[in-house]
């Protein structure tokens, strides 16, 4: 499949976008570059290979969620602008 530069222009307008002439030539190019190197990868016989999500295979490299020490409330509280019975006061959004 290639791309024209009618189609180009045509998607251009589509999006309310105003290009160059030489640039709608460049973007063709270009887009057509990446469909010829899709087409090569089509030809790879990928029928003994198990689909991935991933490229590498990684595991969850986090902490144990464990409780811990938390900042003191008054601490926390210290350079709030406005607070109320250990809480913070923020303004009322509907």
């Amino acid at each position: 499949m290639k791309i024209t530069v009618s189609e180009i222009e045509h998607v251009a307008q589509l999006a309310r976008l105003s290009f160059d002439p030489d640039e709608i030539r460049d973007f063709a190019r270009q887009l057509n570059d990446i469909l010829g190197y899709i087409g090569k990868l089509e030809e790879l016989d990928t029928s003994g290979i198990r689909p991935t999500t991933h490229a590498l295979e990684l595991t969850n490299a986090f902490r144990e969620d464990e409780p811990r020490p938390s900042l003191p409330v008054d601490k926390a509280l210290s350079n709030a602008p406005e607070h109320e019975n250990g809480l913070f006061v923020v303004p009322k959004i509907i």
